[in-house]
């Protein structure tokens, strides 16, 4: 079989340019195929990508010697060459002789270009594993002929089947340690097709191979005559690629720029997701609903007569509609959906727990809104399939849970369309990528609740009590003076004929709140209740008052985006935790260091102070009722 060569002889001074001109275009109009190798620990994945490097001639001279030299000096098979180190580029990965990091690499034949990623076999590298699979469209799952089915076999297969990969190739790997022998190969196909089938695995390929050898990678194995399928190489450049499946699907090209270089052009660019466009074609897009046609399709190269799943254009549209980045563009008489509460699979990658009720970003393509993530359905052990009972999520954990945006988006089932049904989350005070999710569908009273109209405004009510709405928001440790300050505000704002009322921690702890406990995840629901209270109390045209310990900077935050611009004033009473104690009358913080009560902010869950707050109280230098004109000056003095 002819290969791609890529050696030291194709640097220009062994190549004419014209010659390399010819390659360079042959090789720009291949297809390109993603693809991930992964399995247990040891498998031999790293050593499978070298040798698909080393046989494809993918190699330069310099790093075939350099190759040889790291073989002899830290490599694992004596004095032949170790393909692995040729990935394996993590000094940590050469030392222990296992993968950490996802490593890409790029190779090509005649037929088709791939970039195939070599993902890590450890549980605890799950996240890395998922974010490899998260673009592939081929996995090829190796087990080594020696041990059979393994636990992180079945993991790995689980995770590229979630990611919502097709293709599988079963690579029963290290042949040459069985004597080639068939019965051991055939029962191992029959092992993995057995859990192939509960998972939803509708089809794989096996193939019998050893990486090391090279035996059934590029050219059939003299040493396997019974086995007559196609060789590794020869099923990777035949196998259908998802873009040519997409292109039968309805049109969807999600808006990531509004292309304006000039007054007399306005276009729409973005990577066509699925489906076809053309001139004419009747278009929708959403969430607005709006309607209209293709005036044009434009690229660099010159105007196209029809685009297609996979390439990157700029539609011009026949009327001027509202259209911007995070928009979908979708074929006007079958739509994708459009929803903000859905159920949803989650694969945790975040150090931290997940906390149910907390704020996150999240990303859909170029949508970016805030959602919350309610406590999970199941966890499920992905060793064994089950569903188990959870309350939060740990790092590398998986679990089906519900969760809700802030406002609507455009999306389609990530089993149909994995551009517009697969999201990430991402922490707000970090902007670390805590999860990968992929969506299921949109929960029935997305669809079925609506917001009622009301004829008399916010604006109106507002007015009718002479004074501008806001969110005293008091925040601190228990026992720096809140309560007292905030009743005291109360009061002043009483005599002065203003409309107030007082959220308390306590007195919300006795009812609205007395289903909660102090956990985190506990904690983050108290607020944000709190908050929806005190939104819709704003909405009536009054002054909140609210004093909670609220100890995440994240739900403060979170509450401040509830409201209307200027509308929610962050007020933090620092008072030193040791006057705090001092102060402390209820006894609860010896109860909390004597372990008698536990979650107690400030000795056994953290309290995260205001970096920026509106009004800082220092109640060590103000007395309780300095502090309060204080704040009821800064109130009125800005209204």
């Amino acid at each position: 079989m002819a290969v791609t060569v890529q050696t030291s002889s194709y640097r220009a001074d062994g190549l004419i340019a014209e010659d390399i001109d010819t390659y360079l275009e042959q090789h720009q109009h291949k297809d390109l195929l993603r693809f991930i190798t992964c399995g247990s620990v040891d498998d031999g994945k790293s050593t499978l990508i070298g040798r698909l490097l080393y046989d494809s001639k993918m190699i330069f001279e310099d790093q075939l010697a350099s190759l040889e030299a790291d073989s002899r000096k830290v490599g694992t098979q004596g004095k032949k060459i170790d393909f692995a180190l040729l990935v394996d580029g993590l000094a940590a990965e050469r030392e222990q002789g296992i993968t950490i990091d996802v490593a890409y690499r790029f190779f090509a034949t005649d037929k088709r270009k791939f970039i195939v990623a070599d993902t890590p076999g450890h549980e605890q590298y799950t996240r890395n594993m998922v974010t490899g699979a998260s673009t592939a469209e081929l996995a090829v799952i190796l087990i080594d002929a020696r041990k059979g089915v393994l636990t992180q076999t079945r993991r790995h297969s689980y995770l590229a089947q979630l990611i919502g990969i097709r293709n599988f190739v079963l690579a029963v790997n290290k042949m040459d340690l069985v004597d080639y022998d068939r019965e051991v190969f055939d029962d191992i196909v029959e092992d993995y097709r057995t859990f192939a089938d509960e998972i939803g695995i509708a089809q794989f390929l096996a193939i019998p191979i050893s990486g090391l050898a090279g035996d059934n990678i590029v050219a059939p194995s003299a040493s396997m005559p019974w086995y007559d399928g196609p060789t590794l190489i020869a099923h990777l450049e035949t196998v259908e690629l998802d873009q040519n499946v997409d292109q039968d699907k309805p049109f969807r090209m999600p808006v990531q720029w509004v292309n304006r270089p000039n007054l007399d052009f306005r276009g729409f660019s973005g990577l066509i997701a699925s489906g076809a466009v053309k001139p004419g074609d009747a278009v929708r897009v959403l969430p607005s609903g709006r309607t209209t046609t293709v005036a044009r399709v434009v690229t660099f190269d010159g105007e196209l007569d029809q685009a297609v799943a996979g390439e990157s254009v700029t539609l011009v549209l026949s009327d001027e509609i509202d259209c911007s980045r995070g928009d979908v563009i979708a074929k006007a008489d079958e739509p994708p959906q459009v929803a903000d509460q859905f159920e949803a699979t989650l694969v945790w990658m975040a150090e931290q727990a997940m906390v149910p009720g907390r704020s996150y970003w999240l990303k859909l393509g170029a949508q970016m809104v805030t959602a919350t993530v309610q406590q999970p359905k199941y966890e499920i052990n992905v060793n064994t399939m089950e569903h188990l009972a959870a309350k939060t999520l740990e790092l590398n954990a998986i679990a089906v849970a519900n969760l809700s945006t802030d406002r609507a988006i455009v999306f389609e089932p990530y089993a149909e369309n994995r551009d517009l049904g697969g999201f990430i989350l991402i922490d707000k005070i970090s902007n670390n990528t805590v999860a990968a999710g992929m969506l299921h569908f949109a929960l029935r009273r997305s669809q079925n609740v609506h917001w009622q109209a009301l004829d008399i405004s916010r604006e109106q009510l507002a007015s009718l009590k002479h004074q501008q709405p806001a969110v005293l928001w008091f925040t601190g440790l228990s026992g720096a003076g809140k309560s007292t300050i905030a009743n005291l505000v109360a009061k002043r704002l009483y005599r002065m004929n203003r409309h107030a009322f007082v959220l308390d921690g306590d007195n919300v702890r006795h009812t609205l709140n007395k289903d909660l406990g102090f956990t985190d995840a506990d904690r983050v629901e108290n607020i944000r209740r709190v908050g929806e209270v005190a939104r819709m109390m704003t909405d009536a045209g009054l002054i909140v008052i609210t004093a909670f310990i609220s100890p995440f900077r994240s739900e403060r935050e979170m509450v401040r985006k509830m409201m209307a611009p200027g509308e929610f004033i962050e007020i933090y009473i620092d008072t030193p935790i040791e006057e705090a104690e001092r102060r402390d009358v209820k006894g609860l913080y010896g109860k909390a260091r004597a372990g008698q009560l536990k979650n107690f902010t400030g000795i056994d869950s953290p309290y995260e102070a205001p970096h920026k707050p509106d009004i800082r109280i220092d109640t060590t230098q103000m007395s309780a009722a300095e502090a309060a004109d204080l704040i009821v000056d800064t109130l009125l003095g800005d209204r």
